[in-house]
């Protein structure tokens, strides 16, 4: 019997989660999700016909039934007293963690969700008007950095749109994805396919879509220019865009065009939408370049645009990677949705939590992309009994995460690569520095 997900697109099979992917590269095969008589997550899960004859009530990409993994360890601690082991089966399933969240962590309000939106269109147009009332270089750095954190905060209710954790409406989530993302030149249907495919997948080696780990053949067989671009910072925190283009080394297609490998035939139209209205977006800005001069526009778009752009990879990537213990990767049989989502990481980022809408609170997150933003951090406290060594408490950071810039180039410097082969495996380091 095929198993199922609750996906942004509805009710699906998991055939999403290729085993030979669409790229040519090809794992073993993946194991299916086992129905678990106990915790069947699907009597939780209410579902409503709607948009497009879809079912949108929870746009999620969590599987619908999950299987109870090992018994012979307590989270991940071998019972004769070893060490706790990252890549060891855990003893818990999805639906003891679900079943520990209270319920009111999942319920949407979506005037809650707008009261956000207003609260941060408002601070970017009054930054903006800030900024250029002053018109001073003891104004613009600070602007800069305020408005390129506040174009991030725009991406994070964007990307709630996309996980259907804005709202039940499907419409007013499009909506509102688009008007958000296309402001800060996002393709929101694009995005929000390859999103869902990297929620689906999340931890697998081949078919993760985001900040997935290069094997060493194709670590390898990248040209020094390509290794320094990917390894040597600040570079990778430029990558967003490109990565929107042409995705990662080793994969090929393009958020803009319909008829990308990333999209199914029926999710042109979508992407036809999104990246026409990423066009009229870069038409209004040149526009307002012609209007205003194209040093004013630099000053109060560009800038910011590139510090968000710099916020999206440092925050992404630390999701992932950087943790001061190797956590796994995995292939084939050993990978299953829960193993994957615990390979992820919560970051604390001080006092830029609130204005980022939680997005540090990670782990929660990618098992349960239903849960609204502003309910994390309550889920997350009471998961974390559940998750045990499984759950990695976040170094406290002071006022703004300095303390991230040294995990960020720490990892850069170590983790370059994975085996070729093997179903659980780590980064590896590559003996010569890029660029030598």
């Amino acid at each position: 019997m095929a198993s199922w997900v609750i996906s942004e697109c509805g009710l699906k099979p998991l055939p999403r989660i290729y085993p030979q992917t669409r790229n040519g590269l090809t794992s073993k095969p993946i194991r299916p999700l086992l129905l678990s008589k106990s915790k069947n997550l699907g009597s939780a899960l209410r579902l409503s016909n709607g948009f497009r004859g879809q079912s949108w009530a929870l746009n999620v990409s969590a599987p619908l039934n999950v299987v109870t993994l090992g018994e012979d360890s307590v989270n991940g601690v071998d019972q004769d007293g070893g060490e706790f082991d990252p890549g060891a089966a855990p003893p818990f399933n999805l639906g003891d963690i679900r079943a520990a969240i209270p319920k009111h962590c999942w319920v949407k309000n979506p005037w809650k969700s707008m009261s956000y939106v207003a609260r941060d269109v408002a601070v970017v147009f009054g930054l903006a008007a800030v900024a250029a009332y002053f018109n001073s270089w003891a104004v613009w750095p600070l602007y800069w950095f305020a408005q390129s954190t506040m174009f991030w905060a725009l991406f994070v209710l964007g990307h709630d749109c996309g996980h259907g954790s804005f709202s039940n409406n499907p419409k007013l989530n499009s909506v509102v994805g688009h008007l958000l993302h296309s402001s800060i030149l996002v393709p929101y249907h694009g995005w929000r396919i390859s999103h869902r495919t990297h929620h689906q997948n999340h931890g697998h080696v081949e078919n993760d879509e985001s900040w997935h780990p290069l094997t060493e053949k194709t670590f390898k067989s990248l040209d020094k220019v390509t290794q320094i671009l990917r390894f040597a910072l600040p570079f990778p925190m430029l990558a967003y865009p490109f990565y929107l283009w042409s995705r990662s080394p080793g994969k090929k297609g393009s958020h803009y065009n319909p008829n990308s490998d990333l999209f199914l035939p029926n999710e042109r139209k979508d992407i036809i939408t999104s990246t026409t209205c990423w066009t009229a977006m870069v038409a209004v800005l040149v526009g307002l370049s012609f209007v205003m001069g194209p040093i004013q526009m630099l000053k109060l778009y560009g800038v910011p645009y590139l510090g968000f752009v710099i916020w999206l990879d440092l925050v992404t990537y630390l999701h992932h990677h950087g943790h001061e213990d190797k956590l796994p990767w995995y292939r084939g049989k050993e990978w299953s949705y829960l193993r994957g989502g615990l390979t992820t990481l919560d970051r604390d980022y001080g006092l830029i939590n609130n204005i980022h809408h939680d997005i540090g609170t990670h782990v929660i997150h990618h098992l349960f992309p239903q849960i609204p933003h502003y309910n994390l951090v309550e889920a997350t406290e009471a998961a974390k009994p559940v998750l045990g060594k499984y759950y990695r408490e976040p170094k406290k950071s002071g006022p703004l995460p300095f303390h991230l810039l040294g995990v960020l180039v720490k990892s850069f410097k170590k983790d370059h690569y994975v085996s070729d082969t093997g179903d659980v495996v780590y980064y590896q380091t590559d003996k010569k520095p890029s660029g030598s």
